[in-house]
Order: C-alpha cells, then sequence, then structure tokens
C-alpha cells in the first residue's frame, strides 16, 4: 500500500520521484515535483519542489518558485516565493528566500537571508545579471 505523503498539497503534484528512486545530476522542471527518495546533483526549477518525509538531497544549489522539506537536505536553498520546513526536516545549508516559515522539531544548520523585494529575487539570472 502506497504511504501518502507528509506534504498535504498533494493534489497539486505533478510529478513524483518514488522512495526507491536514486537520482543523480542537474534536475530541471518547470510544474511541481515531489522526490521520496535520493537525489544528488543541483535542482533548477520553475516550479514547486516537495522533499517528503525519508527524502535524502544532496545538493550544491535548489533553486525553485517555492520548497517545502520534510526530508533531509544538504545544500543551499533558494525560492522566489517561500521556504517551509515541516517537523521532521534536517536542512543543511543556507536559505535565501522572500518568505520563511520554519516548524517546531525542525534541524537547521546554516544561514538564511530574507529577501525584501519579492519583485526583484531571480536566483534563475545568471551572477553576470545579478552582478550588474
Amino acid at each position: 500500500m502506497p504511504r501518502s505523503p507528509s506534504i498535504k498539497n498533494g493534489a497539486d503534484i505533478t510529478t513524483v520521484l518514488g522512495a526507491s528512486t536514486s537520482f543523480s545530476g542537474t534536475l530541471r522542471f518547470d510544474s511541481s515535483l515531489m522526490i521520496r527518495g535520493k537525489f544528488d546533483g543541483d535542482i533548477d526549477a520553475k516550479g514547486e519542489l516537495y522533499i517528503d518525509e525519508g527524502a535524502v538531497i544532496n545538493a550544491g544549489r535548489i533553486r525553485a518558485m517555492s520548497i517545502v522539506v520534510a526530508g533531509s537536505v544538504r545544500g543551499d536553498l533558494e525560492a522566489v516565493d517561500r521556504v517551509e520546513f515541516r517537523s521532521s526536516a534536517q536542512v543543511r545549508g543556507n536559505v535565501k528566500t522572500a518568505k520563511l516559515r520554519i516548524s517546531d522539531g525542525v534541524l537547521f544548520e546554516g544561514r538564511c537571508e530574507m529577501v525584501r523585494d519579492e519583485a526583484s529575487f531571480d536566483p534563475f539570472a545568471s551572477k553576470k545579471e545579478s552582478a550588474s
């Protein structure tokens, strides 16, 4: 019997990398994705990213419109809209976002940078563009 996701917005998710999935490389997508398995690499997403309880992510950088974490993440997170850490989350990395929600019980080791002007923050811009 498949377990139900710990992330309640399940109806909004278009793709799921299952618990038995292991993936390495660069992951790019435009809609929404839930990761339940293991991932090593970078994530560059124009949609929403859900990291379910039990998922293990090792990334240099994760960029998305919004990120919800209930699993384990090692790497930096950047989100245009929001980042949310559920009570089972373990995050080791820096966060840059406009809105941040951290539940009780979260393990978070890193720095947080809050973006004041959401409209001007574009984590998808290249470093040359953002420097000018």
